[in-house]
């Protein structure tokens, strides 16, 4: 088994908290995080019809009948009347543990906020992450890593992405947004995320993909907020120190996974990768993941950020750490190039000392550090 970062995590919240929720895509490893780091516990599976309704015979007897080593409840979005009956029991009785998995937050936090606000660890486990992989890939080249993406079924089952990821598009991302929102033309929406794809990278303008998709504005913001809901796009916000502005401005879209990506895009294999044109978006979509999965791995939430101004400067990450900042420009190019410091450099005049770290990571094997502006391959940072 491939031993998961946000074990440690994961592992630290359940001895302060009574309830840890581990959310994240179809998946993703989920199921198999849980049950390692909480072996003695309990496990049900909510997608068994067979299992809610044993449940729903007496919900409070039944977890106070199986509490008492722990429960494991994986896709509890399934059942979300058992929310209540979790709360209750978990205020008369101190020692007992629940664990919930779900893959839509959307659906999962709605009622969490609801019943167990205030009780519970929240934790985001994303597919595997580089460092997580990295002594199992240590001669992968670049393009297979972002062909093959990060499902663990695909490394750690050794299946082609070929075969995983078209049929976890048609058994899993339609199904849900199916759940989810009445589409009544599955064509269209099809359309509308393989549009998505061919932005990935890009700022996403809603009423443009509307006007090519042939649906309204508001169609299209909810169909992103469900496809974001379910982990698979992810929404980079731009920089602006007005904290409100950038909840309203144009964000960027990225993938959650460069397979689903390459799949959307049309991309069948490696070679076909090497020359499409979307190859540089890819990659910039793998380094910007690295960054989101170590931070959800340490149980934080994303700190990263995009900077565009009037002229047209861009620089690809801004981190954000409270007043300070660190900037990054992500290039799949193997060769140093001068222009790639050139946004970083403007910035610097910008922030000053707030920004106290520029690094361009590219996918060269040579580590340069020039007027600190450093270079760093990608395989020694992430």
């Amino acid at each position: 088994m491939i031993i998961r970062s946000l074990a440690t995590e994961t592992l630290r919240l359940a001895k302060g908290f009574k309830i840890v929720a581990v959310t994240g895509p179809r998946q993703s490893g989920k199921t198999t995080l849980c049950k390692a780091v909480f072996p003695d516990y309990q496990y049900f599976n909510l997608e068994s019809p067979t299992t809610i309704e044993e449940i729903k015979q007496n919900p409070k007897e039944f977890l106070e009948k199986h509490a008492v080593c722990g429960i494991i409840f994986d896709e509890a979005q399934r059942y979300p009347e058992l929310f209540s009956y979790i709360q209750v029991v978990s205020d008369e009785n101190p020692d007992y543990r629940f664990v919930l998995t779900g893959s839509s937050n959307f659906m999962l936090m709605e009622k969490i906020t609801q019943s167990l606000a205030g009780r519970i660890a929240l934790l985001t486990l994303l597919p595997l992450s580089f460092s997580e992989l990295k002594e199992y890939v240590a001669n992968a080249g670049t393009d297979t890593l972002l062909f093959n993406g990060g499902f663990p079924a695909i490394w750690g089952k050794g299946l082609l992405p070929q075969d995983v990821i078209p049929n976890y598009y048609n058994t899993y991302i339609e199904r849900d947004v199916r759940q989810i929102i009445n589409v009544k033309d599955i064509s269209r929406f099809q359309i509308f995320i393989r549009l998505c794809a061919g932005r990935a990278g890009k700022e996403f303008i809603a009423s443009e993909l509307a006007n090519e998709v042939g649906v309204s504005y508001h169609t299209i913001q909810e169909w992103l907020s469900v496809l974001e809901a379910s982990y698979i796009i992810y929404r980079l916000k731009p920089f602006y120190k007005n904290v409100g502005k950038r909840l309203i401005k144009t964000p960027k879209i990225y993938f959650y996974d460069t397979g689903i990506l390459c799949f959307l895009l049309g991309i069948e294999n490696e070679k076909q990768l090497q020359t499409h044109p979307q190859r540089g978006a890819i990659f910039e979509n793998f380094v910007l993941l690295e960054f989101i999965k170590a931070r959800f791995n340490q149980g934080k939430n994303d700190n990263l950020l995009y900077y565009k101004d009037k002229s047209q400067q861009e620089i690809d990450i801004v981190q954000e750490f409270a007043h300070q900042y660190k900037a990054y420009e992500l290039k799949s190019a193997t060769a140093y190039h001068s222009d790639f410091t050139k946004n970083l450099k403007y910035l610097k005049e910008i922030l000053g000392e707030n920004l106290i770290s520029t690094k361009v990571i590219y996918d060269g094997k040579q580590e340069l550090d020039i007027a600190d502006m450093g270079y760093v391959n990608f395989r020694n940072y992430v």
